[in-house]
């Protein structure tokens, strides 16, 4: 019993990192072309180019939380301090994104509110 689920941990660790990895690449894509967009259009503002790396910054923090379910499931089964020292890792890595995205939010709708209220 405990032999099978050893190996449905396994490919259940290894599709959420699959997922991980689907959605960094995605996120990765995205903010290069919305970069490359930036370049070659004049008219691109600030915030334009802040909410490219809002939406890359939440892809990262997305994937890092599926990296981390992957992490606490492999690591449920036998840790290791290694495991354990991994799991730590991405849990504050992913915390401190996490925490300044969340900052970088609050400013941007700041900034806009500020932009609609005033008069042109």
């Amino acid at each position: 019993m405990e032999e099978g689920l050893v190996v449905i941990t396994k490919y259940v660790v290894l599709v959420i990192d699959a997922m991980a990895l689907v959605v960094l690449a995605y996120g990765t894509v995205e903010a290069f072309a919305g970069v490359v967009r930036g370049v070659f259009v004049a008219s691109a503002t600030s915030d334009e180019e802040r909410s490219v790396w809002l939406r890359f910054a939440r892809r990262i923090v997305a994937g890092l939380t599926f990296q981390l379910a992957a992490d606490i499931i492999e690591t449920s089964i036998a840790p290791s301090w290694d495991d354990i020292g991994r799991l730590a890792a991405i849990a504050a890595i992913r915390t401190f994104l996490n925490y300044f995205l969340e900052r970088d939010v609050v400013e941007v709708r700041g900034l806009k509110k500020e932009r609609q209220a005033s008069p042109e």
